[in-house]
């Protein structure tokens, strides 16, 4: 088993070189640093400690300041165990390229909040007639047997929706950017921008499949040639390469007195 942690970016599209336009979600991935290396005889379970994402030193408490010492790391925000994953010392550095083009993963993460909503929206109920008739439009439904005096647990009932761990399996990567630290991942994962999750091997170990050739988009730039203006001569303002040398004056002839 292997993984890494990362933040969700945004969705955007990509074509290959076949023609397909490739819905893809992109997870930034920066450095991740191994915290504890946990083993079955000290802790009963075999698993590595991430983290990722600087985070201020006034924020972590003295108890967490000394793991990340051992680790020779500064405090970091986003912390998770994944299960089964070794061969890593406290320290080593994770980085994108542990995944390669064509590998199937699972992304693990929080989904977004809806609020308060109805047991329509909720539990996808039918609604009841929408004429003006029906007593009836878009209710929760009957809430059980009368004998308990009181409704059963487990009722399907009107309540806050989302904000919950959300696992979406078998998603291809599509490409990976080592100089962003960026993992392209077909599809949509859960939760909003900004997101922290969990990305993993597939727990279903489906075969790789052959990498996506995709287009690479070059953008040409041509310099500009210079542009001469040409200057138009404005009335009432003497060029300046004009000769504006005063010219000899000729005695006038006098004038005939009567």
């Amino acid at each position: 088993m292997k993984g890494i942690l990362g933040r969700k970016i945004g969705m955007t599209q990509i074509f290959a070189t076949d023609g397909r336009l490739i819905p893809v979600t992109v997870v930034e991935v920066e450095h991740n640093v191994v915290l504890r290396v946990l083993s079955k005889e000290q802790n009963g379970y075999q698993a590595l400690q991430l983290a990722v994402e600087d985070k201020r030193i006034s924020l972590v408490s003295k108890p967490d300041q000394g793991q990340f010492k051992k680790a020779n790391t500064t405090p970091k925000r986003f912390v998770k165990e994944i299960r089964n994953m070794d061969g890593y010392n406290p320290g080593d550095i994770i980085k994108a390229d542990i995944f390669t083009a064509g590998e199937f993963v699972d992304v693990t993460g929080t989904s977004k909040g809806k609020g308060f909503t109805g047991s329509i929206k909720r539990h996808n109920y039918s609604r009841g007639p929408m004429g003006h008739g029906s007593g009836y439009h878009r209710g929760v439904g009957s809430m059980g047997a009368i004998a308990p005096n009181r409704i059963l647990k487990s009722k399907k009932m009107p309540g806050h929706m989302g904000t919950e761990k959300v696992t979406i399996q078998n998603l291809e990567v599509i490409a990976i950017d080592t100089e962003k630290n960026a993992l392209l991942v077909k599809g949509s994962i859960p939760g909003p921008k900004k997101q922290f999750v969990v990305i993993k091997e597939a727990i279903k170990g489906l075969k790789p499949n052959t990498p996506t050739e995709l287009v690479k988009r070059t953008v040409e730039t041509k310099t500009p040639e210079p542009t001469v203006k040409e200057e138009k001569p404005v009335e009432g303002v003497v060029d300046a390469a004009v000769d504006t040398t005063p010219t000899a004056v000729t005695d006038a002839p006098a004038s005939k007195t009567e």
